[in-house]
């Protein structure tokens, strides 16, 4: 079996690179000035869509990605060089969630796919030429990069397509799929032929296409992870419409009452949401069809008491193909559009996540020349993120230091209303 739509990967991005301390130096200039230049900034981690893989295969043996780091500064006030970022792609529809507690941080679906940074890189270090002042004219130090973020992701695939096709093995959805589309999935006489979903865009005389998935068939007690279960439900999750394929003419001698009754219950134990999507039945194999033996009338009956649309079909002559595209597509017309998981994970949540290890307690406070100077590397990483110039960001920056005591830390050292604080090189006066 090569399809893979589930994987736990861990992501780390690029430490900055080290500030440097130098003084220049040329012929007639034996102390120059500070000449340190800073550390160039780490890769970070991006993943994007790649839309002709529909599988998470490339990450099934390796399970850690590491991006580079920035490179050190050097002197003559020379910046390290900055580190490219590691692009990670992944199929359309895959979420990324946080391993440890299965909260969705992000869609690859949403924004038409763009991309997503999902571990920034550390900033480079400032080299000893930012720590010149009148009365500090060479510094003898500088400053190191900060971390980069990372974390351990779990990758879920969630298949983009507007419409399912579901069913029980061998009623002839794959074979169905390929008679609406450029398809060609793997179809034989024999059941679980198809061991992944395969996608078929369908072209409409309108112009108005859409994409069908076929989903490997569902037995008793897929909902409970039976058979191929939650491998292959979790891939109608987003589907606005589904065909619920049934073979009419009972070759195999099944019930299709029955068939429908049961995997609807089995969509009911795995999302009770996903059982009221929109059903049209499609009753396949209508070439095939004897209705001395098979009792077509009490089937319809069933399909009016319970208010879904059914249209009879032959995968293999064609029969009824054409008309089941055109009212799938006017049904699609009156759906609301693909389901776009909204991230669970609130930008202070992602913050704490990033700051895990990154020493919140290491935070340092001094007082100099009547200016409380506040520094750590978790603050240095965080001011990144801040748009300075933006009314809510700046409250943004304001609530996570509150929340991770810096106010507290600041008082219990003495500082003071009105007195200035600076938090590299952000100045404002201290207001309790």
């Amino acid at each position: 079996m090569n399809f893979y739509d589930h994987v736990k990967i861990f992501v780390k991005a690029g430490n900055g690179g080290n500030g440097c301390i130098a003084f220049h130096r040329e012929k007639y200039i034996s102390h120059g000035g500070p000449s340190g230049g800073d550390g160039g900034n780490g890769g970070s981690i991006v993943f994007r869509v790649d839309k002709g893989t529909n599988t998470l295969l490339a990450y099934r043996y390796k399970h850690h990605f590491f991006a580079q780091d920035g490179g050190n500064g050097s002197g003559e006030k020379f910046h390290g060089a900055n580190a490219e970022d590691l692009i990670l792609t992944v199929p359309e529809g895959t979420l990324i969630k946080d391993a440890a507690t299965g909260k969705i941080i992000h869609d690859m679906s949403e924004n038409d796919g763009a991309d997503f940074v999902c571990c920034r890189g550390g900033r480079g270090g400032w080299g000893n030429k930012h720590f010149a002042t009148p009365t500090r004219q060479a510094p003898q130090f500088a400053k190191n990069g900060t971390r980069g973020e990372e974390r351990e992701l779990a990758l879920e695939l969630k298949m983009i397509a507007d419409v399912g096709l579901i069913g029980y093995p061998s009623v002839g959805k794959s074979s169905l799929l390929a008679a609406i589309s450029a398809a060609r999935p793997k179809i034989a006489d024999y059941h679980f032929t198809t061991l992944s979903p395969n996608l078929g865009v369908v072209e409409v005389e309108n112009g108005q296409g859409f994409v069908a998935a076929d989903i490997p068939g569902l037995i008793d007690g897929a909902a409970e992870g039976a058979g191929l279960g939650h491998d292959f439900l979790r891939h109608i999750e987003r589907c606005r419409l589904l065909l619920h394929v049934v073979d009419i003419s009972c070759f195999e001698g099944r019930d299709p009452v029955e068939d429908v009754k049961n995997i609807n219950a089995e969509l009911e134990k795995y999302s009770p949401e996903l059982a009221k999507r929109p059903q049209i039945i499609v009753a396949n194999k209508v070439d095939a069809l004897d209705e001395s033996v098979v009792d077509v009338k009490a089937f319809e009956d069933f399909v009016d008491e319970n208010g879904w649309e059914m249209i009879y079909v032959s995968a293999a002559t064609h029969e009824g193909i054409r008309d089941m595209i055109l009212r799938v597509s006017e049904r699609l017309k009156l759906l609301p559009p693909i389901t776009i998981y909204e991230s669970e994970v609130s930008p202070e949540e992602a913050l704490l996540s990033d700051m895990q290890g990154a020493g919140v307690e290491d935070t340092t406070i001094r007082a100099e020349g009547g200016v409380w100077y506040v520094e750590g590397d978790w603050i240095y990483n965080l001011m990144g993120r801040i748009n300075f110039d933006d009314y809510e960001s700046l409250n943004y920056f304001q609530r996570v230091l509150q929340q991770n005591g810096v106010f507290r830390m600041l008082e219990e050292k003495g500082c003071r209303d009105g007195n200035t604080v600076s938090i590299y090189d952000f100045e404002f006066d201290y207001v309790k």
